[in-house]
């Protein structure tokens, strides 16, 4: 009896330390929608005893900037092509095509589990109601796997035979930001304000600027509303005093460089506010650069005293 019940815990035991998945899934099966998502592809065995030697991804209509990454002692080959419509992602650009299938080739012994990883973006405008699926083709030495069934509606896709992995979309907590903005070589991102008391005529404007190109340009300030002004000022600490002046020339934005407009720093004044600005709207501006010309933005309004809404610290 006491062989019996040691036999019984080592398979148990045994059990547990393979990956509980018979075919091939997503590690994290579930994701929010308008952000990124890192997909992990997970490879539990080959096909019956044959080593798994090529493993091709179809991606799904809206799942966009696909990008695979590099696995050592596999080769990738990244097939793209149209999408059925045009997507909006990270803070307003546009995709209308991109990688649409993903192949990795290579080796993995049946008695070996692995991982082969991507990422994408999920628009804010796909429908949480329904997974998406990405088909799975498992090639190997001796024979394939088709990874690639998908559930009829009401259908438990833990009854088909050869599943394809599924990924449930969930809406996304958090607040939308402004959209970016470019024109020629200059990208701008995640424009904001401050909501202002009433009575108040000036505002600060923070937000950050990529240069592209291969010359400098000039941000020389701009304007917002009906009438209001904008100009470019510089915030410094000088004998520990904290002065304000405004940057007659404008400021630089050099070749290759990404500069922020922050709190303490750079950043941009409105003046002549017609009206107190509310936290949660949008103030509509023009900036104006020497070269790009004239730029329109939308900046998000944040509460009294923030120092960035959510995701405004970062520029891509």
């Amino acid at each position: 009896m006491k062989n019996l019940s040691t036999l019984a815990l080592a398979t148990g035991l045994a059990a547990l330390a393979v990956p509980s998945q018979a075919h091939v899934f997503l590690q994290s099966g579930g994701a929010t929608v308008g952000g990124s998502y890192r997909a992990v592809l997970a490879v539990p065995h080959g096909c019956k005893a044959s080593a798994t030697t090529k493993i091709t991804v179809t991606i799904p209509e809206g799942m966009v900037a696909v990008k695979p990454m590099p696995k050592p002692g596999w080769s990738i080959d990244a097939k793209k092509g149209a999408y059925a419509k045009s997507y909006e992602f990270m803070h307003g650009m546009k995709a209308s095509e991109g990688v649409q299938e993903i192949s990795w080739t290579g080796k993995l012994d049946n008695d070996f589990y692995d991982e082969f990883v991507f990422t994408g973006y999920l628009p804010a405008e796909l429908k949480t109601d329904a997974p998406l699926y990405f088909p799975t083709l498992q090639s190997c030495e001796a024979g394939s796997e088709n990874w690639a069934e998908i559930p009829a509606a009401g259908q438990d896709p833990h009854a088909l035979k050869s599943p394809a992995p599924m990924l449930q979309l969930a809406a996304s907590t958090k607040p939308a930001m402004a959209a970016m903005a470019q024109a020629g070589e200059l990208m701008i991102t995640a424009p904001w304000t401050r909501a202002t008391p009433p009575g108040a005529k000036l505002a600060g404007g923070y937000l950050t600027i990529m240069n592209m190109g291969k010359t400098s340009d000039r941000l020389t300030g701009g304007s917002f509303g009906n009438g209001g002004k904008i100009e470019v000022h510089e915030m410094t600490m000088t004998d520990g005093v904290m002065k304000m002046r405004e940057l007659g020339r404008g400021l630089e934005i050099k070749p290759g460089a990404t500069v922020k407009l922050e709190p303490g720093g750079y950043h941009l004044m409105l003046l002549n506010l017609p009206a107190p600005f509310k936290q949660g709207d949008k103030v509509k501006a023009q900036l104006t650069f020497e070269k790009a010309g004239k730029i329109d933005v939308e900046l998000d309004v944040a509460g009294i005293g923030a120092q960035a809404p959510a995701g405004a610290g970062h520029a891509h």
